[in-house]
């Protein structure tokens, strides 16, 4: 009962911790990525975490669900072949994917967000259109498989809603 956080530099420190927390306190087991296994990541209110295990050895077929906190980290690693490959996966796999704030610039990356609702920060709103997602303001929006959020403000909705969504899996 394994969740996937996805987290690069600069990410934005609440959106991980929140959600990651909630993850716990529900049964789940969180499992952060980065580059490289055992590497610090630091937040840009200067929380740091340790990556469980890299990019390069993320079987999505382990995880229940993504995670995609947003800030700077989803710029920083959004252009990695894995990283995309990861998310492309979840998709395919149809499993709950959950993107806050900036990390909707992972799915847009990952050529995952076409045709799909869904809201982000509103200064990618335009990059959300552009990628054929259909943008929606609201604090809370689900399609299928997928979970997003604008901004810190939007946590409690954001995290209820993927607590909702695993318990169901």
């Amino acid at each position: 009962m394994k969740v996937l956080f996805i987290v690069g530099d600069e990410y934005e420190d609440i959106e991980l911790l929140y959600p990651f927390y909630r993850v716990i306190e529900e049964g789940f087991t969180p499992v952060i990525a980065g580059k490289e296994k055992g590497s610090k990541i630091t937040g840009k209110h200067g929380y740091s975490v340790v990556a469980d295990i890299s990019f390069k050895e993320v079987n999505p077929e382990d995880y229940l669900a993504l995670v995609i906190p947003g800030g700077r980290g989803p710029e920083r690693i959004r252009t990695l072949p894995e990283v995309k490959e990861i998310t492309r996966k979840f998709f395919e796999l149809k499993k709950p994917v959950a993107a806050i704030c900036h990390g909707p610039q992972i799915l847009i990356s990952a050529g995952v967000i076409k045709g799909k609702k869904v809201t982000s920060v509103a200064s990618i709103k335009d990059d959300v259109i552009a990628a054929g997602g259909e943008y929606v303001d609201s604090p809370v929006v689900e399609d299928e498989n997928l979970i997003s959020s604008r901004h810190p403000g939007d946590l409690p909705y954001f995290a209820s809603t993927l607590i909702k969504v695993l318990k169901k899996k």
